[in-house]
């Protein structure tokens, strides 16, 4: 057989295997008929899982539940494989939250010494805790924050009775944070590029000899109860207050914070329970026909499934859990042209859902036996009491259902699948480095990430040079194809390569040749550790990033994009604009490339000025609104907005029309005006603007409102298409007088 046709042979054997192993089941149909009025008595964990409904194949195993743990809210394991629960058991004992802050919560650690999947030794590891929220293991230390404060404590347990006997402060801040419970940080997990990441909080933290050094990041990242990232370190946020199942996505919150209108499908939003929801602090808006929750309003908790003991198809799916609902969605992550998308991954289906109205799943992680872990408050109550006031729509149905008397309860579960076996447990924290080195190539992703974050902490670095030979280690094209000889995975090389960032052994030489990988996520990789030496103003640096400005990977084209604003020079400058130029379609990385260039381009200073304390997408809109200017409106009202020597239209700086009523400026700019203008008569009248769109009008405005000198409120789109309601039909230019007693119409409700 001729070379080629073995190949197309062996690809085609490859490409059915993989699609044979991606089938999925599909998730059980909903009741054709919901019970508006269920049942909201408690039931045993055994009770609960026959409730829930799954696709076929997967089901449910009890790990753990009360009265061992009690309103369980977050898992962590250590390098062993022992779990810690962190347990709010002062949350909502009633409607009024009575007793909610006093130090009667608690961090439980759990051990299977059988192998069973069930926890069968269980301590107190640390009591006496204020809602503790946040939990990282590091090696036998695990360091937690206790709600209403920033200070960050480890603690060890030293002389092996399973509790804690030793606390030391490693990040000390003793400013309270007295925001409401629901709306503090959560998270602090160790992210593949070796930041530890917190929702809610501008800040990152760095482990350095025992201590976390705080970094700030310049704006919130967002986000409220719940944190994950995927293989390659992408973060994903969550809004329950915002009703946001998945937000800023897109970049690392280092570089800011962006969305797309249609980053998740147009129907992602909408959830399908099969229990009737009459606990729903949104009311009957948030309700359909048949009584069950219709949109996410307390998602949380959510995960991207990493691990090796499920179908091969739930690799980097991201799990959100919906406690209102009583349901978890699974979502199907997707990259196009370097943008992420998310969409259900059934059709009107959630993964699971339950009837036990006590369900309630707050958080998911990949355990290290590979299977996916639930953890379930099962509490009756699930709002803070801020929003569950006497006159609150939800406190009524609160009492009608006696969900206030379902406390001190809580269960963890593993998902599993039918023909999968749970993994062993792990052992790596007496694992020698040479062995953790190893499990970098682990196919389960909390395997390789601990490995990673115990060799950076360990600190030795002897393995150095083990690592730079995995980094080296870059397969063939036929090595990939003819499996020929052992090579080492693209996520091990990449899990190596930050593991050398994390014992500060990269130099520049190195990230040059990486530059020039196969592997896009290596080279995305080597572009971020560039910028160190980028803000040094590095030219040969600069040259050899200019090569990947037409990299087949749009995931590299946008590094790029972020990674440039660390360089002033005037090289990086032009090397941005023109990567603009060249990926003018790319909605990503346009937007990359416009902050980059806002925060480098010194001829930029004055809008740079303007746009100081305004949030990123306000910020792109200024820079959006200062080219479409400069490409058209500068002709007659002059770059700097003061008008042209020929007097061909009104200046617009200190312009009483630009700083004052903004609806005035809108009806001017759709209808155009006409006549004297402070008592000048100008060649011709402004023409009316409408064929532009609402966002490149808006964009207009705001910039003028917001330079030569003024100052006034931006101008967004929706103001732009409620005045374009107003005048529809209307073909004819204003008149200043016209104008003068102009107001906007109320609108009625009928």
């Amino acid at each position: 057989m001729h070379i080629s046709t073995k190949i197309l042979v062996v690809a085609f054997i490859c490409a059915s295997f993989i699609s044979c192993n991606q089938q999925d089941a599909p998730p059980p149909e909903r009741p054709s008929k919901i019970d508006p009025n269920p049942s909201s008595a408690f039931l045993s964990p055994e009770e609960s899982m026959k409730t829930m409904k799954l696709p076929p194949g997967y089901h449910l195993e009890l790990v753990a539940s009360e009265p061992i743990i009690q309103e369980p809210v977050a898992i962590v394991w250590d390098g062993n494989g022992r779990m810690y629960v962190a347990e709010m058991r002062s949350y909502m004992k009633d409607l009024e939250g009575t007793g909610e802050h006093l130090p009667t919560c608690r961090i439980t650690r759990l051990e299977d010494t059988d192998g069973d999947g069930k926890m069968d030794k269980n301590t107190i590891y640390i009591d006496s805790l204020v809602l503790p929220r946040m939990m990282l293991a590091l090696d036998d230390r695990l360091v937690v924050n206790e709600t209403y404060t920033y200070n960050l404590y480890s603690y060890r347990d030293t002389n092996g009775d399973g509790k804690a006997d030793e606390k030391k402060l490693v990040y000390h801040n003793d400013v309270p944070d007295d925001a409401n419970l629901e709306h503090q940080k959560s998270g602090l997990i160790w992210n593949i590029d070796n930041w530890i990441y917190v929702t809610s909080n501008p800040v990152r933290y760095r482990y350095n000899n025992g201590m976390l050094q705080v970094d700030s990041i310049g704006s919130s990242p967002g986000g409220q109860w719940g944190l994950t990232h995927d293989n390659v370190g992408r973060l994903f946020f969550s809004s329950a207050g915002g009703e946001k199942p998945a937000q800023n996505f897109q970049e690392n919150p280092v570089y800011g914070e962006l969305d797309f209108n249609d980053q998740r499908s147009k129907d992602f939003d909408e959830v399908w329970p099969i229990v009737a929801t009459p606990d729903v602090q949104g009311g009957q808006r948030r309700l359909r026909a048949d009584s069950t929750l219709n949109h996410f309003t307390a998602c949380c908790g959510q995960s991207i499934y990493r691990g090796d003991r499920l179908p091969s198809n739930m690799q980097g799916d991201l799990f959100i859990c919906e406690p209102v609902g009583r349901l978890i969605r699974r979502a199907k992550v997707e990259e196009r042209e370097g943008i992420t998308y998310l969409k259900n991954a059934y059709d009107k289906r959630e993964f699971l859902a339950s009837t036990d109205m006590n369900f309630r799943p707050i958080n998911s992680a990949t355990g290290p036996d590979g299977c996916l872990y639930i953890v379930d408050m099962y509490h009756g109550i699930i709002q803070e009491s801020a929003w569950t006031k006497p006159d609150s729509y939800i406190n009524p149905q609160i009492k009608r259902k006696n969900l206030d008397l379902n406390i001190n309860r809580g269960r963890i579960y593993r998902l599993v699948h039918d023909g999968y076996k749970p993994g062993p447990a792990p052992h790596l924290l007496s694992a020698s480095n040479e062995e953790l080195i190893q499990y970098l190539s682990h196919p389960n992703g909390w395997w390789r990430d601990n490995a990673q974050k115990l060799l950076v902490i360990h600190a030795n670095k002897s393995v150095i040079p083990a690592l730079k030979k995995m980094v080296a280690d870059e397969p063939s094209f036929l090595n990939k194809i003819f499996f020929w000889k052992k090579t080492t995975s693209p996520l091990a090389r990449l899990h190596a390569l930050w593991t050398l960032e994390g014992l500060n052994a990269i130099d520049q030489n190195m990230v040059i040749d990486l530059l020039k990988d196969s592997d896009p996520e290596i080279k995305k990789a080597a572009i971020r550790m560039s910028e160190r030496w980028l803000s040094t103003n590095n030219d040969q640096l600069l040259l050899k990033l200019q090569a990947l400005k037409k990299d087949a990977d749009y995931g590299v084209r946008v590094q790029l994009a972020l990674s440039l604003r660390y360089s002033k020079q005037p090289s990086a400058v032009a090397f941005l604009k023109e990567l603009r130029s060249l990926n003018d379609s790319n909605r990503l990385i346009v937007k990359a490339t416009t902050r980059s260039l806002l925060r480098t381009d010194e001829s930029m200073a004055a809008l740079r000025a303007s746009c100081e304390g305004m949030g990123e997408k306000d910020k792109d809109m200024m820079y959006e609104g200062s080219l479409n200017f400069q490409q058209l409106c500068a002709t007659c009202h002059g770059t700097d907005g003061k008008g042209v020597p020929a007097k061909l239209a009104p200046p617009l700086a200190g312009s009483a029309r630009v700083n004052g009523d903004k609806n005035i400026l809108i009806n001017i700019v759709l209808a155009g005006l006409k006549g004297p203008v402070d008592n000048i008569t100008y060649p011709d009248g402004m023409p009316s603007q409408k064929e532009h769109t609402d966002l490149y009008i808006a964009s207009v405005l705001s910039y003028i409102r917001n330079s030569f000198g003024n100052k006034a409120d931006l101008v967004h789109s929706g103001d732009v298409r409620d005045i374009r309601k107003i005048l529809k039909g209307r073909d004819s230019a204003y008149t200043l007088e016209a104008l003068k007693n102009w107001v906007k119409p109320v609108e009625v409700k009928k």
